[in-house]
């Protein structure tokens, strides 16, 4: 017996951001939808996928609304999805102009470049929750609060060298189920100016490969440390990303670029 089933058609594209060619950088789905989905098709749609983050846009004037969804929720901020839109919506040089729930955010083409404007959010010095220095593991020489973005509590350890980052294995269950927190480890780096990982677990994302919102906060300290406006960071996660950062009063300019993994289409009931 064969049955038929009435189903929408929706474009669906794979880019790896902060990298110029695929296998590396961090893998973001892209849905460009000519007006919305109910938000649990477009949740359902982000667990399908299974990235750390599926982005969703519709035309409005003077721009495009852009979304964000991990494998569990929506979030207030993502830099590698945005960066991976821009890609599929500006292949020209010129600007485009995202419409998000933080504000207006404006990303710029230049060749391969692709330049974000995102709000500086820098961190504060604080003591750590109990039991998250311990979850994350290693030895944190200080904890910074960082302002919640991603619907859970936000913190930044500084770490003593890139090593002490990379060696990092910490219980992302406890950090993100008995804390609900999301963490940021940092270091001093060598060949670039300093090294991150970044650690989601309370927004579904145990480990997020390359997360350009965490230069909002990584920027302005690494700027404040080194006392100059310009830093490059890297992400040492297992795919890794370069991700070049310029702060400007309380924005930062986050540029990366990205490379084309998959496009293909997508099958929804209608």
């Amino acid at each position: 017996m064969c049955y038929r089933f009435s189903m929408r058609t929706l474009p669906i594209f794979q880019i790896d951001a902060f990298t110029d060619r695929a296998f590396t950088g961090n893998p973001a789905a892209v849905c460009p939808l000519p007006s919305w989905l109910p938000d649990a098709t477009l949740q359902a749609i982000a667990a399908e996928n299974n990235l750390s983050e599926t982005a969703f846009t519709v035309p409005e004037a003077g721009g495009h609304r852009l979304r964000w969804f991990t494998p569990t929720l929506e979030v207030d901020l993502c830099g590698h999805a945005t960066l991976a839109a821009a890609s599929v919506l500006l292949k020209e040089p010129g600007s485009i102009a995202f419409f998000t729930r933080s504000g207006t955010l404006t990303v710029t083409r230049s060749g391969d470049a692709l330049t974000m404007d995102f709000p500086a959010i820098p961190p504060t010095p604080a003591e750590p929750p109990d039991g998250l220095r311990a979850a994350l593991g290693g030895s944190p020489s200080e904890f910074f609060r960082i302002r919640s973005v991603h619907g859970a509590r936000y913190f930044m350890a500084l770490m003593d060298s890139p090593k002490a980052v990379s060696s990092l294995a910490p219980d992302t269950v406890t950090i993100g189920t008995a804390l609900g927190a999301n963490v940021i480890a940092t270091a001093l780096g060598g060949q670039h100016d300093f090294v991150s990982r970044f650690f989601a677990p309370a927004s579904g994302v145990p480990e997020d490969p390359v997360t350009g919102s965490a230069h909002c906060s990584l920027a302005p300290y690494w700027s404040g440390r080194l006392g100059r406006s310009t830093v490059t960071g890297h992400q040492i996660s297992t795919r890794g990303g370069v991700v070049r950062c310029e702060v400007i009063g309380d924005r930062v300019l986050i540029t990366g670029q990205c490379a084309l993994y998959m496009e293909g289409r997508i099958h929804i009931p209608a």
